[in-house]
């Protein structure tokens, strides 16, 4: 049985910068894609990144395009996601997710499908001055 377990999350300021891993035990995480999603208070969860079993594809949520970088370290059986200049609308709690299709982390993505098959239980990202 995969699990993930969250890491990284903290408070920043304005501007910063944090990286969030993903480490997975139980299997072999170069098996799965991974997902970062986040959820503030009050707001719908939404997808934030996600990257391909075999790090070639990878997608970004508009609003965090140009600051965020996911990658992965399988040797470490470890995704990451690299959060720059940072904002207040950043804040939420980052939670990675893994399935073995692309497919279906497509879908749950596009809010088009609700299932993945592991998912992480969290890391609190605040961003405050």
């Amino acid at each position: 049985q995969l699990q993930l377990v969250e890491s990284g999350g903290g408070l920043v300021r304005p501007g910063g910068s944090l990286r969030l891993s993903c480490t997975a035990s139980g299997g072999t995480l170069g098996d799965y894609t991974i997902g970062w999603f986040r959820q503030a208070p009050g707001k719908e969860r939404e997808g934030v990144s996600f990257i391909s079993s075999t790090g070639d594809s990878f997608l970004y949520a508009d609003s965090v395009k140009g600051r965020f970088t996911i990658f992965r370290d399988d040797a470490k059986n470890t995704v990451y996601l690299q959060m720059n200049n940072l904002k207040a609308d950043d804040t939420a709690e980052y939670y990675c997710a893994a399935d073995h299709l692309y497919t279906r982390m497509w879908d749950v993505f596009s809010l088009l499908g609700n299932y993945l098959e592991v998912w992480g239980q969290g890391t609190l990202v605040t961003v405050s001055s």
